[in-house]
This record gives C-alpha cells, sequence and structure tokens, in this order.
C-alpha cells in the first residue's frame, strides 16, 4: 500500500517543475500505458483501483504489465492523480528517456518546431510525424512540453516513438544542420506554393507560432518559406493541420 506521501509525490508529476526535476512522466489510460511499455519506456508503477482490476482481468494478463509493478490506490486517489475529469483507471508512471540524436545526417526530413505553445498542437504534430516516418523533431524551449498529458495524449502515444530534443539555441543547430548539407523549409502564411515545390535532397521544415509566426532570425535562415495556397476565407490553417499537408507533400516524393 502506497503512503500519503508517495501519493502526493505522484500526484506532483502533473507540474511540469516536478516532472523536470524528477525526470517522470503519466501516462493515463490502456492505450497510452501499454505504447509506452511497448515502446520499453522504464515503468515505476502502475497505479489502479481493485474494481478497475476486477472488471479488466485480461489486461493484467497482458506480457506488459505481468512485467512491472502494480499498486492499488483508493478511486478518490486516482482521481487526484488524475489529469483528466473522468480518470479511465490506470496510471502509469514512467522515467523521461534521455534522447540523444544519432546519425542525424542520414535522416532525409527533420522537423523543428519554434514557440509551438499549445499541448494540443505539439502532440497532434508529434502524431503527423510519426504517421509520415519522421524520426527527428527539434524544438525552442519555449515549446509545449512533451510530457505535458496534454501533449501526450495529443500525440495518441507518438511521442514514445520519436527523438524529440530541444535546443536552448535552435538557430545554432539550425545552421550547424545547415552547413552539412541540409536545406531549411520555413512554413509561412506567404511564401512558395508548397503543391509547385519539388525537393529531394536533406530538408529541414520548420513550424511556427500561430499567434506570432516564424521570428525573423529563422526567416533569415530559410533556403525557401513555403505556404499552403488558401482557397477559401479562413484567415489561417492550423499549425497542426498544416503540418499533415506539409508533411504529405515533401515525403511523397
Amino acid at each position: 500500500m502506497l503512503s500519503k506521501n508517495q501519493l502526493k509525490y505522484y500526484a506532483g508529476l502533473n507540474l511540469k517543475k516536478f516532472r523536470v526535476l524528477e525526470q517522470k512522466f503519466l501516462a493515463e489510460g490502456q492505450k497510452l500505458i501499454l505504447e509506452a511499455l511497448h515502446s520499453k519506456l522504464r515503468c515505476e508503477v502502475i497505479l489502479t483501483t481493485n474494481s478497475f482490476r476486477e472488471s479488466n482481468p485480461s489486461l493484467f494478463r497482458h506480457r506488459f504489465l505481468s512485467e512491472v509493478n502494480i499498486e492499488l490506490i483508493s478511486h478518490n486517489d486516482l482521481e487526484r492523480i488524475s489529469d483528466t475529469q473522468t480518470p479511465q483507471g490506470l496510471i502509469g508512471v514512467f522515467e523521461i528517456p534521455k534522447h540523444k540524436i544519432h546519425n542525424i545526417n542520414k535522416e532525409k526530413l527533420i522537423v523543428a518546431l519554434e514557440s509551438i505553445a499549445d499541448p494540443g498542437n505539439m502532440g497532434t504534430i508529434i502524431r503527423n510525424c510519426d504517421w509520415f516516418g519522421v524520426n527527428y523533431i527539434i524544438t525552442t524551449t519555449d515549446c509545449a512540453e512533451i510530457y505535458n498529458p496534454k501533449t501526450i495524449r495529443a500525440s495518441a502515444g507518438s511521442v514514445f516513438h520519436l527523438c524529440v530534443v530541444d535546443y536552448e539555441n535552435i538557430f545554432l543547430e539550425l545552421k550547424q544542420l545547415k552547413q552539412t548539407g541540409f536545406k531549411i523549409f520555413v512554413a509561412d502564411l506567404k511564401g512558395e506554393n508548397i503543391y509547385n515545390f519539388s525537393y529531394s535532397g536533406k530538408s529541414i521544415i520548420v513550424f511556427s507560432s500561430e499567434a506570432h509566426g516564424p521570428s525573423q532570425e529563422l526567416l533569415n535562415l530559410a533556403d525557401n518559406i513555403l505556404t499552403i495556397p488558401r482557397k477559401g476565407k479562413a484567415e489561417s490553417l492550423n499549425v497542426a493541420s498544416a503540418s499533415a499537408v506539409f508533411l504529405s507533400e515533401l515525403t511523397s516524393n
């Protein structure tokens, strides 16, 4: 049985400062937990209630769950730890993996994110990258945290598959990648029509804040500025939706 201090500790992982300090995060629900275990992330404990366990006997016979520590807690305690209003009955505590970019020069396409503050957009872009086979994402430190519960849910577990690394100075990293042969393409409202654009070499596509657009420093680094032509009256296209279009086009060759 877990102590009150342990329960308080796990509830604290809903806050970014504790996730950063402890290098742990919470994953909630059967799908995300199994995805994290399948991705070989280290699990400290699975928290659940006795009623949930009794109602889902086949789940707890799953080979992944049979290999981890499972603690039974009350429904009220599960609600206190959960990030959602209606807990899914299962919360996993995982260690944040130490990502290191290896053989980045072998990658054909890398995604870079500048100041994507909304966790939902962040998670959806990560999910889109996973779908289109992008392995590496580099971000600015003011992007939404990838282990924010909302980001994890929006990514549908894709955050566990990819290497996502944030940089204090992403512009320096982009310059260095550019020197190794990568072309830098920046998505913006005004630019070259993505449907008329073709490039088969190593490339980096950068998505920026919807509110502010790409910074001037980023635009100065761009080899090409690309856009999705507007056909209707919408003022703009959601950055996560736009990323799916760009990635589809850039990976079609």
